[in-house]
């Protein structure tokens, strides 16, 4: 028999019906596991698992061909010692994130300009005071470093609220004007697209070319007061540039959900930057049911291609780190 492993943590019995019935029809078993039964069982058996697995199992399953991950970023799995064979696939769910994540930054972007961390300490004291001026996105100048799901829906929601100009960066700028985007930038023309932009947002994974993407000499080319969001990997940033940048007033802000470590140390620096919105790693994750019906439906649409031989949607390149 044919065994198709599973570790949702949002598996209700509906979905786990409709999964299992989905791999009885192809002649597979369907497996379901939780983190604490993956350890101690393994999954030497599974041709097929989607969800959850620590990386480091990865070794121990013999009949692995074909690991759908239920993340997007896949830095930690893109070493081909992981796995048994280099012959396994390995695809991710990105494209079902780029909704909660984006509502994140729109969400940060706006409790920054609108003072309400500052408001929220007032009320705990019961003060009833200005915080100071206020700030929009309409009429600014937005930078989207990243133009993939998250990237570009971030991008069609700040255009639809008024922003001047939302220019796009990526590796390649020859692929045509995505919607929300006003001007693309290729990633060798960053410096270019970062000068005078009120807000840059990051949607980055973590590769080598990413690794400390934005440094002082970059966050200094934005314009004073400018805010900055990173929902990618921590890796993108020089953390020790950014609070320095923070406290001496260039960036009027940061919405920051990814650092270097993570947990963040409680004795880091960071902590005690000026005008940080810190959150941990919680942009993404399973919050969402649409996310949850995604992520399935991503996975079903790709068992039915390995079912018929056909190439796989979502395939990662590990070479390449995406």
């Amino acid at each position: 028999m044919r065994v198709l492993g599973i570790n949702l943590p949002y598996a209700d019995e509906a979905v786990r019906n409709d999964l299992t019935a989905m791999a009885e029809k192809a002649g597979f078993e369907a497996r379901f596991y939780d983190d604490a039964t993956l350890k101690t069982e393994g999954a030497a058996d599974c041709e097929v698992f989607f969800g959850k697995m620590p990386s480091s199992q990865l070794k121990s399953c013999a009949a692995l061909k074909w690991f759908q991950c239920s993340f997007a970023g896949v830095d930690d799995y893109c070493d081909e010692a992981l796995y048994p064979s280099p012959e396994v696939m390995l695809t991710n769910s990105a494209g079902a994130y780029g909704i909660t994540i984006s509502e994140h930054m729109v969400c940060s972007l706006l409790m920054m300009m609108r003072n309400m961390p500052k408001y929220g300490d007032m009320q705990k004291v019961r003060g009833w005071n200005r915080a100071g001026e206020m700030r929009s996105i309409y009429g600014s100048t937005i930078a989207v470093l990243g133009m993939g799901d998250i990237g570009s829906n971030f991008a069609r929601r700040v255009k639809a609220l008024g922003a001047y100009e939302v220019r796009g960066i990526r590796r390649v700028a020859h692929k045509g004007m995505p919607e929300g985007f006003d001007k693309v930038f290729a990633t060798e023309d960053l410096d270019e697209a970062l000068k005078g932009a009120d807000v840059l947002g990051i949607c980055l994974p973590a590769t080598s070319e990413t690794q400390h993407i934005l440094d002082e000499r970059r966050m200094a080319l934005l314009n004073a007061g400018a805010y900055v969001l990173n929902v990618g990997r921590g890796s993108a940033i020089d953390q020790v540039a950014l609070k320095k940048m923070l406290d001496c007033g260039h960036l009027a802000g940061a919405g920051i959900d990814v650092t270097v470590p993570e947990p963040l140390p409680q004795d880091d620096p960071l902590w005690e930057a000026q005008n940080l919105l810190l959150t941990p790693h919680v942009s993404g994750n399973m919050s969402l049911s649409h996310t949850r019906r995604f992520i399935t439906d991503m996975f079903k649409e790709n068992f039915a291609l390995y079912l018929k031989g056909e190439p796989l949607k979502y395939l990662v390149d590990r070479k390449a780190g995406y």
